[in-house]
This record gives C-alpha cells, structure tokens and sequence, in this order.
C-alpha cells in the first residue's frame, strides 16, 4: 500500500521570499504585505508628517460614494481603520497596504491565513466567526468602513450600518477581481489597485510561459477539498471558483467533472475516480477525521487513483488555496503551482 508520506514534495520557495519578489516585482506596492500598515503618501500617513513637522495638517480627504450589491454607500476618504467580515476582503485590504483592525475567522481555523507575516495578523482584533460577525466586538475596534459580501454578511446588515458604513459585495470567490476593484475604491487605493493587477498579469505570463517550458502546459489539474460537516464531504472546483480562475489563466486544463462553468461540486466517495487528472491537490477544511481525509486517503479507490500512483497528489494548504480568495493569495497559489509542475 503506497503511503502518502513517503510521496516526495517538490522544492518550493517560502511564501515571505514570495512575497518578497512580488512587493519587488510591482514596485513596492505590496509592501504593505510586510511593512508599515499605512502607505506613504495616504491621508493618514501625510497628516502624521505635516503634525511631526509641525506644519498645517492638510485638508480631510473628502468622502466618495461606491455602489455596493446593497446599493451606493458614502464611505470616509482613505479609510484605514477597516473591520473585514471574511478572507477574500482580509485579502484585499492587506494587499492594498492596509492591516484591518479587526477580523471575523472561519469558524473550524486556529486563526486569520498564515500566508500573512504574523506581526501583521497581531494587530487584527476578532469580530466573531466568518458568517456570524459580533456587532459589539466590531465597535469596540471604532471601525471607519466595513468590507463584507451580501451572500454571507446581508442578514446582519442593519446592524453594521448602525457601527459603520458597510459596503458589500454580492458574493465571495467567483467575482473576486471585481470585488477587488470595489474594496480598491472603497479605500481610496485605486492607485495601488492598478498596479497589483498589472504585476498579477505579468506574473500570470511569467509562471505559464515556464510552465509550457517544462513541458506541463498540457497537464490536466484537479483539485478536492475535504469539509468537515456535518455532514463531512469531498467539494471539487469548477472554472467560476477563485482556485478554478487562477487556474484558467495559467491556461491549465482541468479533468471533465471540473471542468465546468461552477463554483464548487459536491463529489460522492463512489465517484472519486472522476476526480482523477495529472496532478491532484487536496486540502481539508476542519479536523481529518472528521471532514474524511484520512479514511479517504486509505481508500481504495484513492489508491487507484493514476495522480496518486504516479506520486503526484499533493496536499495543499486550505487557508491559502481555498480560502486566500485575493491578488495575494492568487500570486503565492501560482507560485506553488510552477513548482509542483517542475516549472
């Protein structure tokens, strides 16, 4: 019986070395990944200079109005003290340079993704679990806007209109370039915004010209997330999922049951075999156990699976791949990728 901890891994570089070559390669705009929580040249960073120097402060930013799912919400100018109901806009708003001060998690995760520099996640208050924000945590923190998505977050809408204007986006993952744009404008980071894209679409052409150089550009890519329930299950990705997306631009090909204009698919064990492509990558959501990782994996019909003979199933990590919803996250999920495809 082949065991998966004898299946050897491929080199991959540190997610901080990452991070580092991006915040690099766009010319210091994401090094908010890993400095200072605010900008230079952002409203509150320029009234700390004019204080320290002892000239005039200059004037407030003037407010804006974005049109949210909900509808146009008037939002401060270049708010900083941001509260994030999910990972996608806990993306966002770190990769636009600013460190939220506070946070809901996913209910069955020890913490915010750890693809962030862990200095920077210290100063991120817990506002209740992703799907069930607490409206007294998240005024404690005297937040200026708050970043949400109506799919998730609508029911309690009312209440965070009452702390502070709240803008959300229709929905988490599918729409996440959108999603983006809008939280870019919410914050004032328009700016900051263009350029994180612009390097992602350079980085998308770097990591696919050396994947087809490798001679994996052919190689079909499946992807399986482990859910603990109840009740537990095994999820698939379609083309419309965040983890699908940033597979369809590298131009990968995905297995016919994937293959699909869906987010996520919900795959019965008896169908495991429909999951099966050249390379595999697996995670899990909650505890092994229970979500059925491990019994799966001892599974026959795991162990029948050609991407698991051939050494090429691979564990993942959730918090990034299915959850790191974001230009960062996306960027770091390339990164792997290109090593696992020996690129």
């Amino acid at each position: 019986m082949l065991d998966l901890r004898e299946v050897p891994m491929p080199h991959r570089p540190t997610r901080r070395a990452v991070l580092t070559a991006l915040a690099a390669g766009c010319g210091g705009v994401l090094a908010g990944c890993t400095g200072p929580t605010v900008l230079r040249g952002t409203p509150a960073a320029t009234g700390a200079q004019s204080a320290a120097s002892g000239s005039p402060s200059p004037r407030p930013t003037p407010s804006t109005t974005v049109t949210a799912a909900t509808g146009p919400v008037t939002v401060p100018g270049g708010p900083v003290r941001v509260v994030v109901l999910g990972t996608p806009e806990l993306d966002s708003a770190m990769t636009l340079g600013i460190t939220p001060v506070g946070s809901t998690r996913s209910a069955l995760d020890p913490g915010l993704p750890d693809y962030w520099p862990a200095s920077r996640l210290a100063e991120i208050a817990q506002v209740g679990d992703t799907g069930s924000p607490d409206p007294a945590r998240i005024r404690s923190t005297e937040p200026q806007v708050v970043l949400g998505s109506q799919s998730r977050d609508g029911a309690h809408l009312e209440a965070l209109q009452q702390i502070a204007p709240t803008v959300l986006t229709r929905t988490p993952g599918p729409p996440w370039k959108d999603n983006f744009q809008l939280h870019a404008q919410t914050l004032g980071r328009q700016e900051q915004a263009a350029a994180v894209t612009s390097e992602y679409r350079r980085h998308i052409e770097r990591a696919a010209r050396a994947i087809r150089n490798a001679g994996s550009g052919g190689r079909r890519i499946s992807v399986l997330r482990f859910v603990e329930g109840p009740p537990p299950g095994i999820r698939t990705h379609g083309r419309q999922s965040f983890l699908g997306s940033v597979l369809t631009d590298l131009g990968l090909g995905r297995p016919d049951a994937q293959n699909t204009e869906q987010d996520e698919i919900d795959l019965p064990l008896d169908q495991l075999a429909r999951a099966d492509a050249d390379f595999l990558f697996y995670a899990t959501y909650g505890d092994p156990d229970r979500a059925g990782t491990t019994a799966v994996l001892r599974s026959p019909g795991w162990l029948a699976l050609g991407a698991v003979r051939a050494h090429r199933a691979f564990p993942v990590d959730d918090r990034l791949w299915f959850q790191g919803v974001g230009y960062t996250g996306a960027n770091l999920i390339v990164g792997e990728l290109q090593r696992f495809l020996g690129a």
